[in-house]
């Protein structure tokens, strides 16, 4: 009877799938496909490079305003490491042992 069954749902299975009708070549044509033509939709103000207006980052193209963005971070960071550890590097720490 699980044969039987299972021979029915493979039937079913193999049906639905050979009688999915092809498009006709003409109904094919009509369809616009766009492709990666997504860049080219202007929405709203254009975007600039971010050195041609550097004091509005809403006017930067997305990518430039990620570099910036975590250009920032990194900085920030950076600045607070050197900061707190007195800015000191290890080259430093062993030319200072090296004096006294």
């Amino acid at each position: 009877m699980a044969a039987r069954i299972a021979a029915v749902a493979r039937q079913a299975a193999t049906f639905t799938r050979v009688s999915i009708p092809e498009p006709s070549s003409q109904a094919a044509r009509l369809i616009h496909r766009r492709g990666l033509a997504g860049a080219a939709d202007h929405h709203g103000p254009p975007k600039v490079n971010f050195w041609q207006d550097p004091m509005n980052p809403s006017k930067w193209k997305e990518e430039h305003f990620v570099i910036v963005s975590l250009s920032g971070w990194g900085l920030l960071f950076f600045g607070g490491y050197k900061f707190f550890t007195g800015g000191k590097g290890k080259g430093e720490e062993k030319l200072a042992e090296a004096s006294h």
